[in-house]
């Protein structure tokens, strides 16, 4: 079961996107602290723990992954399969949260072990929806793997 200190580590590119999901889980009332990342690089520095997120007081271990497919530097599925190479990450819980509805980017991000994915939706309601979908499942109800994050 979840707590307030567990992570939520989204990675997105988009300004708007990423204000518009902050201010759903504020709508949502989900208390779980998200932390932002702008590109797939460095989600990657932040999962391993490498400069500058050395510090977990500071940069949490996420208990979820919010993943977008179309990220500078290392594509959000480039990111996915350097995850799941991670014998320590390779169980870490990652929701693809995207804009592609294209059948050949959603296969092959369930190919490479995504959780889930989902499409971000045009309406800020339904973002709402999902984010509470995303809260009930995967950070409340999901018993989620244990992982050696440090």
């Amino acid at each position: 079961m979840s707590t307030a200190q567990d992570t939520v580590l989204l990675v997105e590119d988009n300004p708007k996107d990423i204000l518009l999901i902050r201010r759903a889980f504020n709508k949502a009332n989900i208390p779980n602290p998200l932390q932002v990342v702008t590109d797939g690089d460095a989600a990657v520095l932040y999962l391993s723990r490498q400069a500058p997120y050395t510090n977990r007081d500071r940069y949490p271990f996420p208990v979820l992954v919010l993943l977008d497919l179309k990220l500078p530097r290392r594509s959000g599925a480039e990111v996915l399969m350097w995850l799941r190479q991670q014998p320590d990450l390779k169980r870490l819980p990652v929701v693809m949260l995207t804009a592609s509805r294209e059948s050949s980017d959603i296969n092959r991000v369930y190919d490479l072990g995504a959780n889930a994915y989902m499409t971000k939706p045009v309406e800020f309601n339904s973002l709402v929806d999902i984010v509470k979908t995303l809260n009930l499942h995967w950070l409340i109800l999901n018993e989620n793997p244990q992982i050696e994050a440090d």
